[in-house]
């Protein structure tokens, strides 16, 4: 009995000597693989990275890990163009978990098999995207969109600022709007149009409620999915295959 109880007070302690060991593993791992991820991606800060599952130790000996975690505060995103129309959009949070990590023997690449995630981005940073200045719809018409926020079931409320014949409207005027995804695109559509005192055409009011933002090159080469209107801004799904997570 007396050498039982020895054998299985020296398995406990092993197994926690492992347990310790395998969590001291992974915390290297994730301030490594965290360090690599800003370098690559050249972010301003460094991103929050947890790599799942357990043991770890024997993921890293089979060469592939079962999920990691990342989130990344702040990304800027570019939008497109060159030059002097070269742009980005900030991300405020962008949180992306990779399935099926396989690293090279070196650490220098790793590459996820699937990946899955959300980003926001604030109203008024959405709001950058729709004309800045008031623009003439019509001879003596002038509109500006002037403000984003959540119109409740998934539509955005577009608001409006106006002036006809040099009088500004009394209040700005406001609609609710679609969002969607449409390749590296996310567009805002008015469901109806603002009532501006005027008959207009419709294409000209839909060129001051309508706009769209480009967002290109997020981390690793994952892409937009499905958007909707949230409280404090719009919440986009991204997904990717064979995403590139260093290297």
């Amino acid at each position: 009995m007396r050498a039982l109880r020895i054998t299985l007070i020296l398995l406990v302690v092993l197994g926690g000597l492992f347990v310790l060991a395998d969590r001291v593993a992974v915390g290297f791992a994730e301030d490594e693989a965290a360090g690599r991820i800003k370098s690559s991606e050249g972010l301003a800060s460094t991103p929050d990275v947890s790599i799942g599952g357990f043991p770890f130790l024997t993921q890293v000996v089979s060469g592939e890990l079962d999920d990691v975690k990342v989130g990344i505060k702040n990304y800027e995103a570019p939008t497109g163009g060159s030059g002097s129309a070269a742009g980005t959009i900030r991300i405020d949070d962008l949180d992306a978990e990779m399935h099926g990590v396989a690293f090279s023997g070196d650490y220098s690449s790793a590459t996820a098999g699937s990946a899955t995630g959300t980003a926001s981005i604030s109203y008024a940073e959405l709001l950058k995207a729709a004309k800045s200045g008031p623009a003439e719809v019509a001879p003596g018409v002038r509109a500006r969109v002037i403000g984003l926020s959540d119109g409740g079931n998934g539509k955005i409320k577009v608001t409006v600022s106006a002036t006809v014949l040099g009088a500004k409207l009394p209040e700005p005027v406001s609609v609710l709007s679609s969002v969607s995804v449409s390749g590296d695109t996310v567009k805002v559509h008015a469901d109806s149009l603002p009532k501006l005192g005027v008959q207009l055409a419709e294409g000209r009011i839909r060129s001051i409620t309508d706009f769209e933002q480009k967002i290109e090159q997020l981390p690793g080469g994952i892409k937009l999915d499905k958007v909707e209107a949230a409280h404090d801004g719009v919440q986009i799904s991204v997904k990717g295959s064979d995403v590139r997570l260093v290297g």
